[in-house]
This record gives structure tokens, sequence and C-alpha cells, in this order.
């Protein structure tokens, strides 16, 4: 049954925005029901973001009209439209961070209690009202966020990649909470690249392909495959084909380009011994605080190891700085991206930068042989730079594919890749494995840690799986389907079931770590 306009709680019809050449939304529509939790799906760069700082106020739309309860509204800022009831949450936190988090809920006129009352639910009630907002990490401050949008029951609320900052534990909460959203007469819009979660909690999603709305689809247990050809396109199939073209693993096995033996590290990484070969992509698998942050901050040379041995090509080595692991051949791509790029410098100058290092004589850039070394990383990694010569101005995918491009520019011997596609479309991670499994097949090894366990036999020859501070498992990928991960991640038997909820799994997690600790200790 079609819904009517009056049946709707927020339409947008024809929405178009261009920025100069740029065209972000070239007509697209989004029709929320009350009491759904609605989908907003697309590429980085589908038009999702500028929707949703259309429909919030943040910017003006070239075109089309918006209703509220079937009435016409234009809304001019988001102050304005938090008035109105549409609240969003954006991928950076919306706190000013010098502040506590008393005085930043003072200048949004947050009520206390019920803001008490959503961080109860969200597992986050032991929160210091008096801590500075730059002093608690990532995870707490999205929290914070959604507690306070939820603090003021707004009509509609918007959540853009809520969960892709947080542990399993907080994800679970924040899944709850806006799975009871359904059935009254208030909306909530979910943004996430993760299947499994629109899956859990969404009635629809909608679809964005190049600024337009290409379909709205019912969520269903075969909805998925429906959804991602919607995204994709054509191009979906083009790049699986070249995936599993290029993931014919290395029958022979040359010496290792790493070894780690016996890494040891405060009180997370206790024991983890490994070796990454040349022409193979191996996996990392991990819950969230297993020691694989400390083991990538050895390799990448940010961190020290107190105990252990580490080799390149056969000979030792120390790591004091980030600059001996690059000399060494290790090159690290990082999840966060914002930390890896000047995004107010260009494109061009992001990728040349690991370049000027090796400048040894005073005098001018060979500018001509720089431009053809970034213009070749920016082709071959399909970075569209539509957008502007500023990192700041592109998707996230195309940031993170900058991060990447600066290290493929100048030849690859060692790749360490840590999550690097969170929070990243599908199209983009499809390109993004397609690179890696290239830069393998050309002879490099690449390190891949990732919090989704389809990635692993999609793109991995073998995985490893650490477990409260020590390797516990190696699975080959024709073998590391998600149950067998997930099992090994949980350090769990073969023939022992599953947590029913991921919440529950990580109690069940913490309590078998912090056993081995204690052993660990004596």
């Amino acid at each position: 049954m079609t819904a009517t306009t009056t049946d709707l709680l927020l339409e947008a019809t024809g929405i178009s925005k261009t920025y100069g050449a740029v065209v972000a939304l070239r007509s697209a529509s989004l029709a929320v029901r009350p009491g759904e939790v609605h989908a907003l799906m697309g590429a980085n760069g589908a038009g999702k973001s500028t929707l949703v700082k259309i429909l919030t106020g943040a910017i003006r739309p070239d075109g089309g009209t918006i209703a509220v309860r079937g009435r016409e509204r234009k809304v001019h800022s988001p102050a304005e439209a938090r008035r109105g009831g549409i609240v969003s949450i954006y991928q950076e936190p919306a706190l000013i961070p010098d502040l506590d988090i008393r005085s930043n809920l003072r200048l949004t006129e947050t009520p206390i209690e019920p803001f008490r009352h959503w961080l109860n639910e969200l597992g986050l009630e032991r929160l210091d009202m008096l801590s500075l907002a730059r002093r608690l990490p990532l995870a707490s401050l999205r929290i914070v966020d959604l507690a306070r949008a939820l603090a003021i029951e707004p009509d509609v609320l918007m959540l853009d990649e809520m969960t892709a900052a947080l542990p399993a534990n907080l994800t679970e909460r924040v899944l709850e909470v806006i799975g009871r959203q359904r059935g009254g007469d208030r909306s909530v819009i979910f943004i996430s690249h993760r299947m499994i979660e629109i899956a859990a909690v969404c009635d629809r999603a909608t679809v964005l392909r190049e600024g337009e709305t290409v379909g709205v689809v019912e969520v269903t247990e075969r909805s998925e495959e429906r959804i991602v050809e919607l995204m994709l396109g054509q191009t979906g199939e083009r790049a699986q084909a070249r995936i599993a073209e290029a993931s014919v693993g290395n029958t022979d096995r040359p010496k290792p380009r790493v070894t780690a033996r016996s890494l040891k590290s405060g009180s997370r990484l206790h024991d983890v011994s490994f070796d990454l070969y040349p022409g193979e992509v191996l996996g990392v698998v991990a819950l969230e605080g297993q020691g694989q942050d400390d083991l990538f901050e050895i390799l990448a040379g940010s961190e020290r190891a107190s105990g252990g041995e580490l080799l390149v090509d056969g000979s030792p080595v120390t790591f004091h700085h980030p600059a001996d692991a690059i000399r060494a051949g290790l090159v690290y791509v990082a999840a966060d991206r914002a930390e890896a790029l000047l995004m107010q410098r260009s494109i061009r100058e992001n990728i040349a930068l690991p370049y000027t290092s090796g400048i040894r004589n005073w005098g001018p850039i060979n500018l001509v042989g720089e431009r053809r070394t970034v213009e070749a990383a920016v082709a071959k990694l399909q970075i569209d730079a539509r957008a502007g010569g500023e990192v700041r101005q592109l998707s996230g995918g195309n940031q993170q594919k900058v991060t990447i491009a600066r290290w493929v520019a100048g030849g690859v011997k060692t790749m360490l890749c840590f999550d690097p596609t969170r929070g990243i479309d599908i199209r983009t991670k499809q390109q993004i494995y397609v690179l890696l499994r290239d830069l393998a097949a050309a002879g490099a090894a690449v390190l891949l840690y990732t919090s989704e366990l389809k990635e692993i036999q999609l793109v991995c020859d073998r995985a490893i799986v650490i477990f409260g501070g020590r390797v516990v498992n190696e699975i080959p990928a024709k073998d590391a389907n998600e149950a067998s991960l997930l099992r090994a991640a949980y350090n769990l038997r073969s023939d022992a079931p599953m947590p029913e909820t991921v919440a529950a799994a990580a109690i069940e997690a913490t309590a078998a770590i912090e056993g081995a600790q204690t052993l660990a200790g004596r």
C-alpha cells in the first residue's frame, strides 16, 4: 500500500543542489512514515550527506520541496530544524571540545534528567558531567550526542554512521534503542554501510546513486542483494569479477617480508607471532581491545615493543619513529583518515608528501615528475576529484583512497591497513579490495585488520586471530566464514554455541580476557 502525503511524517521531493560544475544532488526524494526506522543508503558521493544537511537547514537546496506532516516547510538553519523536531547526529561530534558536558548541554537547552536517562539506556551511566569533551574518547562523544538528541524527543532523528566508531557492546545498545523507536509517532533515518545493521533495525531503505533516488526497498532477509544492486549499478559485477580474478593465492612461499616473534606491549599485547609473506594479504581478526591496535602501532613505528623480536626481510629491526618503519618499507593506512591527511591542502600535496623526505639536495622540486606520479596514483585508485582541490572537499571514501594513493604512487613493499574500509560505502570498499589484491599480485605484502568479517574471505589468503593479546588461531581463507571467525574471535570451541547477542558475547569475551591476563600476571 502506497502512503499518501498526509500519511508521511517527512517528505522531500525533487531536491537538487550544485556547487559550480559539481552536481551534488540531481533529483533526490525521501518519504518517511511515522514510527519507522528508514535507511538512507548510497555510495560515498551519492548525495546522502548533502540531503541530510538540506533537511536540517545546514545548507539550502537549489530546488525541490520539503514537507513535515503534510505541510511544506523551508528550513533555514539547524536551530530552526531542531525547533521543528528534526535533529541530526553527524559523523563528527557536535560538542565544543573545551567545554564540559554539562556546559555543552546548556548551549542546546537539553534537559538534564532525560539526558541522564538515555545515557543509562545507551550504556554510559558512569559519565562524569564535568568532563571536558576533548578528554572523552570518540565512542563516548558519539553516545553523548545521541543521548542529547533523544532527550528532546525529536519527531525525526537522523543518524549518520552512528555505530562506525563504537565497540560491539555500545553498538548493541544503540541498535536496541533505535529498534524501540518503531511503532510510535516519531521516526529515525539511519545511515550505515553495515548491511547487518540495516537488516536488524530498518523497515525500508531509500537508495541514492549519483545524486538521484533510484529505489525504495522493503527491508527483509533477502533485500540485501537488491539494495547493493541499486547502489552499485553496473560497477558491482565488474569489481567482484576483478576480486575473484586477483584472489588466487600464492602456492610458493618466499622468504617472509615481516616476521614477528613473541611481540609484547603494555597490558594488552602479550605474545604475538606471525609471518607475512610477499604476494599475500594476511588478515587480522580480533574483538575490540585485544591488542590489535598495539600490534599495528609497533609495526608502524609509533610504539615500542616491550618484548619479542621483529624482523624485516630476515634482519632484526627496532623502530624508534614511524620514519624508521617507512624506510624499512612498512607503510601504514589508518582507519581515521582525518589523522593521516592535511585536510586544508590539495590532493596533489597529500599524495606527494612522503617524497619530500627523499630530497637530498636543496633546490627546485621536479613538479612535472611529481604531477605525473600523482596523476597516475589518482587514476589507479579512481579518486573522484571533481569536488575540488582540497582534501576536505572529498567524500570519506575518496579521502581514504588518497591515504592509500600516497604510498601506491612510489611503490609499496609492505602495507599495514587498519580497518581501512570503516565507514566507507560498498562501491569504494570494492575498489579498495581490488587494489589490495592487485598489490599482492605485484609482490607486495599486505597486513589487513578489519572489523567486518566478510572482508577476510573476500580479500585475504589467510587470517590470524588475536584474543587476549595472543594469536590463538590461524585460518585459511577457504575456511574463514563469519561463523568460524566469530568462534575464533571469542575463543570458543568449534562445538560451543555462540552467545545470543553481541553484548552477551562481549561480556563472555571480557571475562575470558581478564582470566587470561590474571594467569599471565602470576
